[in-house]
């Protein structure tokens, strides 16, 4: 018997499910449908009920009130579903008292993402994070399932004092914890040390972020030729992938596809997502890929900005890259300010078309790291001219009258500034 109730990586625990969406008129909101409907297909559910109603505020012992719970345990016992999911955060005595009612396992809408999670994890520390939001979101609902374990534990060798069953679990779970947080602070400091060796080598980063399933891994693969897992569901990747990128003219980035944010994105998934998510925060730029056919992509857009604030990247430059183009009928374009500084790049990462306005784009971004244009040596720096030919910096090559060499040069600043440190000389004596 296992003590904890969490599916295994790559398995859901979900079969059958009736689904309750409710609109609050005092939060003035809209329950999203749609999505709500996706994040179950995309945990492996099959739905056999869906079930709305409106409310003026939650109710705070069974969260849709007795009658809505009433026409909820009928649908349940005509269904007979594995899982009643909410697309809401309830409390730990709410999904108790809803259980009661119900005769049937509820699930919230924080345990429905974890589920997702669970099953989309790859990496070690992926895991390592997803566990972490469950054990963290467990802890406060312990008590469910475990009531007939109330009592003290007894029997030979356990009198006394001892500790009840549910102590027991709490305290194992503190201590997973604890062991879990651990391996992190290691996986961290790697990530670290990755990130401080590409800051040394002033190798740009690039973070894509997005809502979930607007095509971030599709563009990340078209520009990286990699083939990282992307499918139309939601939280397809989770773990964070970093790949070079080489834009020509001696330019480089590091382009780094992370998890998709969603609306209500848990808590305890943004705490134990949040070292991954750090590349974002120390990103040089954020390319905010949009599904440009989503009707409601403004609301989506909203809510990315919303956590990238949260992270303390809102002063990040950033780009918005308009997706799916191809479903507009429309070409791929550059949206720039008055100033030429580009503020909208429109493709469609799955037909390919508008990738090369994206590499124009990082390009123009990050020219000032390159120094293209013309040196004029005296024949006494053959030497110098010889370091250059071995960086592969020249271009091309013409004699002066006086036998100078001037020299079509395209380098990274860096290793110029190096070159011409070695030599005692200054950029500005050999711009002529």
């Amino acid at each position: 018997m296992e003590l904890f109730d969490i599916p295994k990586h790559g398995e859901s625990r979900l079969d059958s499910a009736v689904l309750v969406q409710i609109n609050f008129n005092s939060l003035g909101e809209k329950r999203d449908e749609h999505e709500f409907k996706e994040l179950v297909h995309s945990a492996g559910a099959d739905a056999r009920g869906f079930i709305i109603g409106n409310r003026s505020s939650p109710d705070s012992k069974l969260f849709v009130g007795k009658g809505k719970a009433e026409e909820i345990r009928l649908v349940v016992k005509n269904t007979e579903p594995d899982v009643v999911i909410f697309d809401h955060d309830l409390s730990p005595a709410q999904e108790r008292n809803l259980e009661q009612v119900l005769e049937c396992r509820v699930m919230d809408r924080t345990g429905l993402i974890l589920d997702i999670f669970a099953q989309r994890a790859r990496s070690h520390e992926g895991k390592l994070q997803v566990e972490l939001a469950q054990l963290r979101h467990m802890s406060t609902r312990l008590i469910r399932g475990w009531t007939h374990l109330e009592r003290q534990k007894g029997g030979i060798g356990m009198r006394g004092p001892g500790e009840t069953q549910l102590e027991t679990d709490r305290r194992l779970i503190s201590i997973r914890i604890t062991q879990i947080n651990k391996r992190l602070k290691k996986v961290n400091k790697q990530r670290e040390q990755g990130r401080q060796s590409r800051k040394k080598a002033e190798i740009p980063t690039v973070s894509l972020v997005g809502y979930t399933n607007a095509g971030k891994s599709t563009l990340f693969n078209k520009l990286t030729s990699s083939d990282v897992y992307a499918a139309d569901q939601l939280f397809a990747t989770l773990d964070p992938t970093l790949r070079r990128v080489d834009l020509g003219n001696q330019q480089s980035i590091i382009l780094a596809d992370t998890v998709g944010f969603i609306r209500d994105l848990p808590h305890e998934l943004v705490a134990a997502f949040r070292a991954t998510l750090q590349e974002t925060t120390e990103a040089d730029l954020i390319l905010h890929v949009i599904d440009s056919h989503d009707e409601q992509r403004e609301e989506y857009k909203a809510q990315v900005n919303e956590v990238i604030f949260s992270l303390g990247a809102e002063k990040t430059p950033q780009i918005e890259v308009m997706n799916k183009i191809d479903l507009l009928n429309q070409e791929p374009r550059i949206d720039a300010e008055h100033d030429g500084i580009p503020t909208r790049i429109w493709l469609s990462a799955m037909n390919g078309d508008g990738l090369e306005q994206v590499a124009e784009v990082l390009s123009q971004t990050f020219s000032e790291q390159v120094f293209i244009g013309h040196l004029t040596l005296p024949p006494n720096l053959s030497r110098l001219r010889a370091l250059l030919y071995s960086e592969d910096a020249i271009t091309e090559e013409k004699s002066g009258e006086n036998g100078e060499y001037i020299l079509s040069v395209s380098i990274r600043r860096r290793n110029l500034d190096s070159l011409l440190r070695k030599e005692a000389l200054s950029l500005e004596s050999l711009i002529k």
